[in-house]
């Protein structure tokens, strides 16, 4: 009987040994995270954040949206962002930018880097798209003005009328269309 069991079986391929975090990692098992992340984040109910892949062709590029808090000098306005992913997600941070111009003390306002401590140093495996979404909206009402990327923006933040006029100089309303 166990030969008959054996003969019907797929053949076994030795797997590859890896560690959890190292370049080795499956592509697969990193899909798999990211397609998970994808239905959690579009069955939650947190108002003000979206991300989506950019194409059906690859789950590691995403666009998504941030709308400034209620409360906040960003209120009412909605910012698009730029997620790529690496083969070794979740175990490095994936890169982010802000597409929209966002005059931020912790925001390159020509280029669109960012710089919160969860992306860089502080990035860990169970951070999910969802929780990044929303430490970015929440870091858009708070920011750490002891490092910023944009120190004009960190000089004017605690003047909230300067701070509002030069957002609106450089605040760019995003176009409906996804692909824009």
């Amino acid at each position: 009987m166990d030969q008959l069991t054996s003969s019907l079986a797929p053949p076994r391929t030795p797997q590859k040994s890896t560690v959890a975090g190292t370049p080795g990692e499956s592509a697969g098992s990193v899909t798999k995270r990211l397609s998970s992340e994808l239905m959690t984040l579009m069955m939650s109910s947190s108002p003000g954040i979206s991300a989506f892949p950019k194409s059906d062709a690859n789950l590691f590029e995403w666009a998504g949206t941030i709308e400034g808090a209620a409360g906040t000098v960003y209120s009412g306005l909605t910012f698009k962002i730029s997620i790529s992913f690496p083969p070794s997600y979740p175990y490095a941070a994936p890169t982010i930018k802000f597409d929209t111009p966002c005059f931020h003390p912790n925001v390159d306002i020509n280029g669109g880097s960012i710089c919160l401590d969860i992306l860089q140093d502080k990035w860990s495996a169970v951070y999910s798209v969802q929780t990044i979404l929303l430490s970015l909206q929440s870091l858009l009402g708070e920011p750490n003005n002891a490092s910023p990327l944009n120190p004009d923006a960190a000089n004017l933040w605690d003047k909230p009328e300067e701070f509002k006029a030069q957002l609106m100089r450089t605040y760019r309303p995003i176009n409906d269309d996804p692909i824009a």
